[in-house]
């Protein structure tokens, strides 16, 4: 029996972790765990984890939701997409469930959380990943998904082949569009070269995507962040795609246009926000490789309280 964890069921973790308690409800060999605490594991407990999408829902029953490390057990595979803040202080309560064969998959908006959680669990393999999806809490309990684009990619240079197979084998099994790829490193940051713009545009004007590309001082100021850092990541030696630029602004174009970046909405309800990561972070290697980032820090000076 493969047992699963899943930490963190935000639109990431409870989408994806949705699909896969819905493929292994009866299953024998695969056993899926929500790892979540206070209103969400009430209410998941209670009624289960729902998921909505344009055009559907569902409500999906893992095997346990629980945020007890003696109830946990020790894991096989677990996939982390809590906030990037709460990294620290949701690994170091869950040791107990990480052995040292335990694979680790984490699902972050950031680049940094591979480092982080390796400083925590020394001895683990743990993988890169990063999906594409526009997806948020809507209650507790309840995910919502918008539009149609999901995909999911992860891999490692240096983990166990057959380890990776086995779970890309679980989440195609579960109808999950994943895939495991060889240039990791790359993958991720195309993403986060995304991410990070739109957060800290989104966040710093004020405005959706659609504002955003719809006023032009909006869009120049996005562009602006893009080439700040496309600079950082060509001086880190990543080999990008020599567009990059023009396929992030692609990438946005295609994106819903009424959606915005969960960073933005954290600030707009006044909840802690993840500027250190997607903001601060690009400030921080440009200062390491000797890139200037005159935008992103201006930016974060306004987003890190």
């Amino acid at each position: 029996m493969k047992r699963i964890g899943i930490l963190g069921l935000g639109g990431v973790g409870g989408y994806f972790g949705g699909l896969l308690a819905k493929a292994y409800q009866k299953s024998n060999d695969v056993e899926i765990i929500f790892i979540a605490r206070g209103e969400t594991q009430k209410a998941i407990a209670e009624n289960g984890l729902k998921i909505v999408t344009d055009d559907s829902e569902m409500i999906v029953h893992p095997n346990l939701v629980s945020n007890n490390p003696s109830e946990i057990g020790v894991l096989d595979y677990l996939i982390c997409a809590t906030k990037t803040y709460d990294i620290e202080e949701s690994f170091t309560s869950l040791k107990s469930c990480i052995k040292k064969e335990t694979l680790i998959l984490p699902l972050y908006n950031g680049v940094d959380a591979q480092e982080r959680i390796k400083k925590i669990v020394p001895d683990n393999e743990v993988l890169q990943g990063c999906v594409y999806i526009v997806s948020m809490i809507f209650s507790p309990g309840t995910i919502r998904r918008i539009g149609f684009y999901e995909k999911l990619f992860f891999g490692s240079k240096t983990a166990s082949f057959s380890k990776m197979e086995e779970l890309q084998n679980i989440f195609q099994k579960a109808k999950i569009e994943s895939y495991l790829v060889e240039n990791i490193d790359e993958t991720v940051w195309e993403k986060f070269i995304f991410i990070s713009a739109l957060a800290s545009a989104t966040s710093y004007l004020n405005q959706n995507i659609g504002e955003i590309l719809s006023n032009s001082e909006s869009k120049v100021t996005y562009i602006e962040l893009l080439h700040e850092i496309e600079d950082v990541a060509q001086a880190k030696g990543l080999k990008l795609p020599h567009d990059i630029v023009a396929q992030t602004i692609q990438k946005l174009e295609k994106s819903p246009k009424e959606a915005t970046s969960s960073m933005h909405r954290d600030l707009l309800a006044g909840k802690n926000t993840e500027a250190l990561s997607l903001t601060q972070f690009v400030v921080n290697e440009g200062k390491k490789y000797g890139v200037k980032t005159p935008l992103y820090e201006k930016i974060a000076a306004v987003l890190v309280k």
